[in-house]
This record gives structure tokens, C-alpha cells and sequence, in this order.
């Protein structure tokens, strides 16, 4: 089936940054077949966007959907205190419990626009099985393409860890059962719905051994590796404590800075450590709303970019942003890039670009994040009737200055997951009902 999405400004994210005023997309079977402005070509179906705008849908790049079910803890917290506090009510969570949060978390990115959502989940609590296919099952049933990830932890607080010694595993067993999760979830090829990261948690709480057994399983699956990396300042200090460098040379010496490797946050890194990103190829997800949360910092993603690293953005966990919105995220990080540099430090379609094909760029995925011809047709269309875009001239300005907005459609491989502003596969307030019964079970009261 044919159908064409008509009437409406295509912000294409291609080579040359295209716009279409009065354009159109074609999308079938799937895929986008063409985009181009005047005369339309024929379509069994077609949709007036009535003016709206429409991108291609944004990609999360760095998330936890489990910490959906403790929000607003720990309050005025550092990383390393607030990880201490939540790290034994996380050690409760079950499949149930994931299940819920994952629902939640994933209703919420697709109501900000987002289509693709990378997962970062290393809670495993001995005896618990199943967490990866709960969120998986919830990615299924809302429509959101997934990259859930195999994470993991063991260095524990009695090896000089930060996690608790109940929440670290083996090290066979975190392979074996990464191993087990490729063959029963990971697909490839374009227009993949499910995908696996290898993702050990972070220099404080896993191993070198971890690290670089995780990198030989990753590159033997040809799958991506993920990590935390300087997000704080007191994780610096732990690093040359233990291992006697930064945290990005002991990366380096694991065989980490690499093309198939992003980092979340790299808030701290020196000028030469950039450089090295570039140089290495190696990504990272920009997490403006959590660092700021949290104290941590900002990191210098105008001199990443201009380095030639590739970056995306992340909401990063409900517990340390508190909303699973990622175009909430776009406008922070315009906002956090000229906090730094400047007006002129970044603008608003470079910050619309870290979300959709810098974060397609940092997941290794080349047949989403653009609208163009052979692309998976996922798109967001961005109503411009509401209030906040009167008197807006440059509608795509507009949009990223006065965000978030809940999107008024949203498209994934050709079908509707959100239309008219609500869920098409699920019932937002159900999902809000459901999610309250599971968090009740991690109350500090």
C-alpha cells in the first residue's frame, strides 16, 4: 500500500540538509519510497498534514525504562550518592515490575516523537529472569523499534565497587546469557524492530576482565558496546585511584574507543580525549537533562561535534531526568551548548539533528534517522496550530525553541503508533494505572 503523507514542511535531515515547504512524503511497504514538494504523486491513501511539520522520528540513545518506577529520589544527590541510595530498591525489580516501567517509559518517548529507544539495562537481581524480554515485549506491543541491551555488573562494594556485592554477577554467566538473548531477540538488516547491545555498566562497577571479554563477545556477534563514562568528576578520581589513569586511557587500554562503541554522558573530557573520540571513531549519547539533574556538569558537544564524534542524545534514566521526553532533550541541548559557548554555539537544527541522524549515526544505524528515498519510513508530524508556535516565522526554529510538544503523529516502519495526539496500540491511561500498582512495590514509605 501506497500512501502519501501530503502538505506539509519535510525537514529531510539528508547530506544537504533539505526542507521541503508545501512537500510531501510517499511511503510503501515500509519504506519512504520518494519526498519532494508541488505536484504529488499517487497514493491509494493520503493524509493532509495541514501544514504540520514533519522529521524523521528521533532516536534515544541512552536510557534506563526500569527507574520509570522511582522517580524524584534522592533529590539533592550526586551520581555516587544517589546510586547508593537506589541501588538496593533496584535490587526488587522483577519482570512484572519491568515490564510496567518499560510500557511506561516507551509511551512516553513515543508521545515526545521518538521511534527508536536504546535500553540500558544492567539490574539483575540473582533469580530473576526475563527483564530483557519484558521490555522487549513492551517495545513489541506499543510499536517502537528497541535496542535493548545485555548489561551488567561485578565489582561490587567488597572489591571496591560501588554497586551492592547482591546485585554483581559472574562473569560466564553475564556471556552465556548475552549470548542467549542475540539468538532469541537480535535481528539485522534494515528495518530491524529488535536489536542487542553488550553494555557493561561502568569503570565502578565492572571488572577490566568484564570489560574486555564483553568487547571479544560483542565483536564476535557483531554487535554494539556501550558504557557510562565521565559523567562526574568523583569518577576521575576513583579511576586514577584504582587504575591509575582517566577514565577514557583506561577505556583505551581495554580496547574500547572504537567504531562500534558509544559512551553515555563524557561530560569530562580533556580536549586531547576529544580529539581521541574523533580520531577513534567512537560515539556518545548526550544526556543534558540528567547531568544537569545530578550536578554533574555539562559535556562540550559543539567541540565533539566539531571533532568529527559522532553524537546522539539520551533522556537517560526516569530517575535522574524524571521524563522519558526527547524532544524535551532537544531544547536542552541547545540551550546547555550556548550556556557554554555562546548564541551562536549551536543552532536549532543542529540540535534537532543530535536527535535523529546523530543518534541513528551513534546506534549504527543507516536506514533510519533521515527522510529519504530507501529509508524506513519513520516520521514524527509536529502540529503548528497550538499556541506556542504563534508569531513563529521559521517553524522548525520554533518548534525546538518553545518544546517539548507531544507529537501529533508518529510513524514507524509505515504504521501509526500515536495519532491525533494518543497511543494507537495502547491505552495511556491504562498503562499510567498498571505502572502505579508496580511502583508502589519500590515506595520508601
Amino acid at each position: 500500500m501506497r500512501t502519501l503523507y501530503g502538505n506539509g514542511w519535510i525537514v529531510t535531515m539528508d547530506d544537504a540538509g533539505t526542507e521541503q515547504a508545501h512537500g510531501w512524503v510517499l511511503v510503501e511497504d515500509g519504506v519512504v519510497r520518494d519526498v519532494g514538494a508541488g505536484e504529488e504523486p499517487a497514493g491509494e491513501n493520503r493524509v493532509d498534514l495541514a501544514g504540520a511539520v514533519v522529521t524523521p522520528g528521533l532516536v534515544n540513545t541512552h536510557h534506563h525504562l526500569y527507574q520509570t518506577l522511582t522517580r524524584a529520589r534522592a533529590q539533592d544527590a550526586d551520581l555516587f550518592t544517589w546510586l547508593r541510595e537506589l541501588y538496593p530498591t533496584w535490587a526488587g525489580i522483577d519482570a512484572e515490575a519491568e515490564y510496567a516501567a518499560a510500557r511506561t517509559g516507551l509511551a512516553e518517548l513515543a508521545l515526545s516523537g521518538c521511534t527508536t529507544v536504546f535500553d540500558h539495562h544492567y539490574v539483575f537481581p540473582r533469580g530473576r529472569e526475563g527483564l530483557v524480554e519484558a521490555e522487549v515485549q513492551a517495545a513489541r506491543e506499543l510499536g517502537v523499534r528497541i535496542v535493548a541491551s545485555r548489561g551488567s555488573m561485578d565489582l561490587g562494594v567488597s572489591d571496591g565497587g560501588l554497586p551492592p556485592d547482591e546485585l554483581v554477577e559472574d562473569i560466564d554467566a553475564v556471556l552465556s546469557d548475552t549470548e542467549r538473548l542475540h539468538a532469541a531477540l537480535h535481528e539485522s538488516g534494515p528495518g530491524a524492530r529488535v536489536q542487542l547491545a553488550v553494555a557493561p555498566c561502568s569503570p565502578f562497577s565492572v571488572t577490566g576482565r568484564l570489560m574486555e571479554e564483553s568487547a571479544a563477545l560483542a565483536r564476535r556477534l557483531d554487535l554494539p558496546l556501550h558504557t557510562h563514562l565521565a559523567e562526574t568528576v568523583e569518577e576521575e578520581t576513583y579511576c586514577r585511584e584504582l587504575y591509575g589513569c582517566t577514565p577514557v586511557e583506561y577505556l583505551e587500554r581495554l580496547g574500547w574507543l572504537a567504531p562500534d562503541v558509544w559512551c553515555a554522558h563524557c561530560v569530562h573530557l580533556a580536549p586531547a580525549e576529544i580529539a581521541r573520540f574523533g580520531e577513534t571513531g567512537t560515539g556518545v549519547a548526550h544526556c543534558p537533562t540528567s547531568n544537569l539533574r545530578l550536578g554533574a556538569g555539562v559535556a562540550s558537544v559543539r567541540e565533539l561535534v566539531d571533532a568529527g564524534v559522532r553524537v546522539g542524545l539520551g533522556v537517560d534514566g526516569s530517575a535522574s531526568n524524571e521524563r522519558s521526553d526527547l524532544f524535551a532533550e532537544v531544547k536542552q541541548a541547545l540551550l546547555v551548548a550556548r550556556g557554554r559557548g555562546g548564541p551562536r554555539a549551536m543552532d536549532a537544527r543542529e540540535a534537532l539533528r543530535l536527535a535523529t541522524r546523530g543518534g541513528a549515526d551513534v546506534l549504527g544505524r543507516d536506514d533510519i534517522g533521515s527522510l529519504e528515498a530507501g529509508k524506513q519510513a519513520d516520521l514524527a508530524v509536529w502540529s503548528v496550530d497550538g499556541l506556542e508556535l504563534g508569531g513563529a516565522e521559521d517553524l522548525v526554529a520554533g518548534l525546538v525553541f518553545s518544546g517539548p510538544h507531544r507529537v501529533d503523529r508518529l510513524v514507524v516502519g509505515g504504521e501509526d503508533v500515536v495519532r491525533g495526539g494518543a497511543l494507537v496500540r495502547a491505552d495511556e491511561a491504562e498503562i499510567a494505572r498498571g505502572h502505579r500498582v508496580q511502583a508502589r512495590r519500590f515506595s520508601s514509605a
